[in-house]
């Protein structure tokens, strides 16, 4: 039985074959995986981009335009997406940065501020509480005593690439946990 291109399978995708996309899919997946951790150095962001990637080449398969090499057509999307996660993430960091500043510089010459103040840091708190003790001590190393990932790595015996997934995993949770439970963050922003 001849081998069935990925050229082949294109042209099948374009037609809207499911089988074709799921071949391509079994064929590619584990590198793009591996590219996306790679420049993430996280498991759980690498699969939403796998996902992403896949998803927009099935949705926009009827307008795939001819493609020779499928495998640099994908990590031209993988690159692309993982690219756009990092902003996001970056952008994501300075907004958790601002209001923890906005939390540590209370002014207690506006006492509606202040309130606000420490109803936020109440709320960083509690979202932190549901996070493990080793996540929570690596945001309190790296946010209450501005300690670097290297510093962070070499106290508790972790590598720099661990801390840094532990941040940003924390990091992620406190947006989503401030975005769920406060219409504080709009003061801040």
């Amino acid at each position: 039985m001849p081998l069935i291109t990925d050229k082949h399978l294109l042209i099948k995708l374009k037609e809207g074959d499911e089988q074709a996309f799921r071949e391509l899919y079994v064929r590619h997946h584990r590198q793009v995986l591996a590219f996306a951790i790679h420049l993430t150095h996280s498991a759980v962001d690498a699969e939403d981009i796998l996902q992403d990637t896949f998803l927009r080449i099935w949705t926009n398969r009827s307008q795939l335009p001819d493609i020779e090499r499928f495998d640099s057509y994908i990590f031209m999307i993988a690159r692309n997406r993982t690219l756009d996660h990092l902003r996001k993430v970056a952008l994501q960091q300075r907004l958790i940065d601002q209001v923890w500043a906005n939390i540590s510089d209370i002014s207690e010459e506006n006492p509606a501020i202040e309130l606000d103040a420490r109803e936020s840091k109440h709320l960083v708190h509690q979202a932190l509480e549901a996070l493990s003790p080793q996540k929570q001590t690596v945001f309190q190393l790296s946010r209450q005593q501005g300690l670097s990932h290297e510093e962070i790595a070499q106290q508790l015996g972790l590598s720099k690439s661990r801390v840094k997934n532990l941040l940003v995993e924390t990091l992620k949770h406190l947006r989503v946990f401030l975005a769920r439970h406060s219409s504080l963050l709009t003061i801040f922003f």
